[in-house]
């Protein structure tokens, strides 16, 4: 099993979503979060006075699969999320050594 986990740009998340559900991906983790990478922030102008925003708002998705499914998840992650500019973010695999259900007691994949 593995976790991926993506930081793309908030207004890419439903394309991501939309992407990742016909290829069975069934459930996902969405978090708010604030970062910076390569880009170090950006200058915004509020009431006419240029400040520096160094950390931008991001969008990170945790999604938890079975090995098979990291190559057609990360391309679909990577191919939907794209705008082609910087800080279009970064896709992160763990490998993910146990699972629980919680409700029912199935482990691992069963668990997913």
């Amino acid at each position: 099993m593995k976790l991926v986990m993506a930081i793309i740009k908030p207004f890419k998340l439903e394309d991501v979503r939309e992407a990742l559900t016909p290829l069975g991906v069934e459930g996902m983790t969405i978090s708010e979060v604030k970062g910076f990478g390569r880009q170090k922030g950006q200058a915004e102008i509020y009431r006419g006075a240029e400040y520096t925003v160094n950390f931008l708002p991001k969008v990170k998705i945790e999604v938890a699969i079975k090995d098979e499914m990291v190559e057609a998840v990360v391309d679909a992650i990577t191919k939907s999320a794209a705008t082609n500019k910087i800080g279009d973010g970064k896709i992160f695999v763990y490998s993910l050594d146990k699972a629980v259900r919680i409700r029912t007691g199935e482990t691992d994949a069963e668990a997913l």
